[in-house]
């Protein structure tokens, strides 16, 4: 029986890709900022622990206790809807800090083991905004190109180990990410900005695309377990839209 550490777990995309994790019935380690009980169905396969990516003592913990991980899905993200010239400097590094230097220090926190079994599979989870841009996303952008950037260098890096490397990309949808990078946003625009910062804003916050978070679990899973999954997959209608367009 395999095991699964999933990142970012409370809701959205960690979320579905636990449970659909749980009932292809792997062992899974959904992990958390603040655990919540009920999330998940009730399982001897399943483990719920709290993980801060940004905190390398919260890494080094969760590592002691999870045992041997066949698959680690980097999911945990942050979100940022905002103009760059209001930006704060501080607000930039959280973001990078979540979602690209938080991600790295997962992978490097597992290859050991992985390496010393010779196998494993690293699944990052980033977003089509990478290929399709989007207004006021420039630096949630840029923290998830930095993670395609990095997996294709690392693919490299560990393929000699047995160790492979797949990243997913989400288009649009439904999730919790936007609602929870309100406390990061300014909503009083800059007056120069402001009728184009609110209409993005509105769109934005409206969720709208084709992408459901099962189509992510789904990915997620097919990069974890089908040795021809190519190492670029999108997820969701309108990722498989978005992929194949910037690839003409």
């Amino acid at each position: 029986m395999k095991t699964v550490l999933i990142t970012g777990c409370s809701s959205g995309f960690g979320l579905a890709t636990a449970e659909y994790f749980l009932a292809q019935g792997w062992k899974v380690v959904a992990t958390m900022r603040r655990p919540e009980a009920g999330l998940l169905p009730v399982s001897e396969r399943l483990r719920v622990m709290a993980l801060d990516v940004t905190d390398a003592a919260s890494i080094a913990a969760v590592m002691a206790q999870a045992g041997p991980i066949d698959a680690l899905v980097n999911n945990a993200g942050i979100g940022l809807l905002s103009v760059i010239e209001d930006t704060e400097v501080a607000v930039m590094r959280d973001i990078f800090e979540t979602n690209t230097i938080g991600l790295m220090a997962m992978v490097r926190a597992v290859l050991p083991q992985m390496r010393a079994r010779r196998s494993g599979v690293i699944v990052n989870v980033t977003s089509t905004v990478t290929v399709a841009a989007l207004p006021m996303l420039a630096v949630y952008t840029a923290s998830k190109a930095a993670v395609e950037a990095f997996s294709a260098s690392l693919a490299l890096e560990v393929a000699d180990f047995g160790i492979e490397v797949k990243v997913v990309l989400p288009g649009q949808g439904k999730t919790k990410l936007g609602e929870n990078a309100r406390g990061r946003m300014k909503l009083d625009f800059p007056q120069a900005y402001a009728d184009f910062a609110r209409g993005v804003f509105a769109r934005t916050m409206a969720g709208s695309g084709g992408t459901l978070v099962e189509d992510v679990a789904h990915g997620v899973w097919r990069a974890a377990t089908d040795p021809d999954c190519p190492m670029f997959l999108p997820a969701g209608a309108d990722a498989v839209a978005a992929f194949e367009a910037s690839r003409h």
